[in-house]
């Protein structure tokens, strides 16, 4: 078919059916351009120089059409574009924070294409997706609490958690202690205290947590204990074994 002997009216008719309808017309419209892209944003692959309406309407069908795009996409281009779909972050150069920050806010796992980023960044990343704490090296502080503080489990996603993390975990879902390796002695306790039972996900329990399941006797969770040297037995300071 002769698309470029066809009308104006008749050419969008086609694009408007297959955007990829447009590689067969030479030097397209304007109204044609937005018609094959607002069809298949990838359309405007077959578009030479397109205007920069065509190219934010590309991208607001769809993010990765960005991919097709030639020349360095604009601010606003590329903010369309990941806002239609976070993950087109990763085809962007050089991204700017209001981009990275439009990218994680439609979806926080995007943060993974993204190298250093802020605590800012961190923080909307975890808001929209706690589970992207996977993909963030080295997070902060305080973005470990807010991942945590949402699912205790995310806690097998951070090297080393500190006291206060682990203690946010567990109390967020004591279960998490699961994910746990070496917890705090206070973590611990807290556990134990919920539930007894839960001394089987501890690795390598605290002789005091022992010391009170075995006597049932609490002050061996606060108070100093010692080891008896005649019969091995844990007792109290201040009291006597053998």
């Amino acid at each position: 078919m002769a698309y470029n002997k066809l009308t104006v009216q008749e050419q969008i008719k086609r694009v408007s059916e297959n955007g990829f309808n447009i590689q067969y017309i030479d030097n397209p419209c304007l109204e044609v351009q937005l018609s094959a892209v607002k069809r298949d944003g990838c359309a405007i692959e077959y578009i030479k120089d397109p205007y920069l309406e065509v190219q934010i309407a590309a991208v607001k069908q769809n993010g990765f059409s960005i991919i097709q795009i030639k020349s360095p996409p604009c601010l606003e281009v590329q903010l369309a574009s990941v806002k239609q779909h976070g993950w087109a972050i990763q085809y962007i150069d050089n991204t700017c924070l209001e981009v990275q920050l439009a990218a994680v806010k439609e979806n926080g796992l995007s943060i993974r294409f993204i190298n250093n980023p802020c605590l800012e960044v961190q923080l909307e990343s975890i808001k929209e997706n706690y589970n992207s704490i996977e993909y963030i090296k080295n997070p902060f502080l305080e973005v470990q609490l807010a991942a945590v503080g949402q699912d205790g489990f995310v806690i097998q996603y951070i090297e080393n958690p500190c006291l206060e993390v682990q203690e946010v975990a567990v109390q967020q879902n004591i279960d998490a202690i699961k994910c746990i390796n070496n917890p705090f002695l206070e973590v611990q306790i807290y556990v134990i205290q919920q539930n007894k039972d839960k001394i089987k996900y501890i690795n390598n329990p605290h002789p005091r947590i022992s010391n009170y399941l075995n006597s049932g006797n609490e002050r061996f969770l606060y108070e100093r204990e010692l080891r008896c040297r005649y019969c091995g037995q844990y007792y109290l300071e201040g009291e006597k074994c053998c």
